[in-house]
């Protein structure tokens, strides 16, 4: 079935339900992945320490609305391999913008509540921004080579790059029970969040939580033979103890699926979190197939496919596609709707 409310969009319904929505090209292309250096020298363990300490102290994320006590809709923000949480704020920040805009804190009474306030939400909208627990090396990182550096001497500054898992030559990741425990403290720490942004590897790891905060998913940990892949005891505490309730929503630029049979579980079932996937049609990055894979992993998933490479468009025409997926989540929730048509999805075209 093919739905055109305005020319030049196309909306197609694909088999697993998930909506597809393909873009027009924007202006210009934001930058791909880029690596932050330090200009100075140190020791490799203090250098290491030292930027950990660093990405730790932002790590509780920017409070876009003011901080008045008041209840926030908190959104975790996965940065990418090779970024960190203060790097994937930095190129961001269009996003938050438009968030803070969108969805703005009500006034102080008598004054009326400006469009796009959310009752539910008085405090405005916090976003959280962990760094990865894994320290990255230059061989870590495509495009560095290893001859080079050598030859150069080992007095070069290392990347300020972090990873929430490695992957081995047998596509097993390596760090991943580190990372996912890094990502439990961070929504400890903020007594909770509604929902989940990640880009690249964080768009992975994004897909990862919203299984785990799932109701019943630790049985499918429990009841799968082929996964010696155990179910985190801590994020148990976390639902029961905090509580987490299930995520409202879950977002992924560039995203992809473990293929490997250990993470089966995280899959199977699918992943019942309301899902918005957006992929960029000439990704050199992430292969097509893993990126569709996590789409059809997802039973409610929306898709979005935008003319560019591997990046987070911050384009207002593409950003605003975040706007109007967030606006037709909460909005179920302010109004108690269990169905919304295709049609009457608010998106901001």
């Amino acid at each position: 079935m093919l739905l055109q409310p305005r020319p030049r969009l196309l909306f197609t319904l694909t088999h697993n339900a998930a909506l597809t929505l393909r873009l027009p090209p924007p202006i210009k292309y934001a930058a791909s992945l880029s690596i932050v250096k330090h200009r100075g020298y140190r020791s490799k363990a203090r250098e290491t320490e030292t930027r950990r300490k660093m990405s730790a102290k932002k790590a509780n994320g920017a409070a876009i609305a003011g901080d008045n006590g008041a209840r926030k809709l908190k959104i975790l923000m996965l940065h990418g391999y090779t970024q960190s949480g203060p790097l994937f704020h930095a190129k961001t920040r269009a996003l938050e913008k438009l968030l803070q805009k969108s969805f703005p804190s009500p006034p102080p009474l008598p004054h009326k509540p400006l469009p796009g306030t959310l009752p539910s939400y008085p405090g405005g909208i916090q976003l959280i921004y962990p760094t990865a627990p894994i320290c990255l090396l230059p061989a870590d990182i495509p495009g560095f080579s290893s001859t080079e550096l050598q030859s150069e001497g080992s007095e070069k500054d290392d990347p300020d790059a972090w990873g929430w898992w490695k992957r081995d030559e047998s596509g097993r990741y390596v760090g991943l029970e580190e990372g996912l425990e890094t990502i439990r403290k961070a929504i400890e720490e903020v007594g909770g969040v509604d929902g989940v942004l990640g880009f690249s590897q964080g768009g992975a790891a994004a897909a990862l939580v919203a299984s785990l905060l799932e109701e019943n998913r630790e049985d499918a940990f429990t009841s799968s033979a082929s996964s010696p892949f155990p179910y985190p005891p801590s994020w148990s505490t976390l639902r029961s103890t905090l509580p987490q309730p299930p995520l409202k929503f879950a977002i992924s630029y560039s995203g992809f699926y473990a293929p490997d049979s250990v993470y089966a579980p995280f899959y199977s079932p699918k992943i019942k979190t309301r899902f918005l996937h957006v992929l960029g049609s000439l990704d050199s990055v992430v292969e097509e197939e893993r990126s569709q894979g996590l789409v059809e992993r997802c039973e409610d998933a929306v898709k979005v496919v935008h003319p560019g490479g591997h990046f987070v468009p911050i384009g207002k025409e593409y950003a605003g596609v975040l706007v109007g997926f967030l606006r037709d989540v909460l909005g179920r929730e302010e109004k108690g709707k269990e169905e919304v048509g295709v049609e009457d999805m608010d998106m901001p075209f």
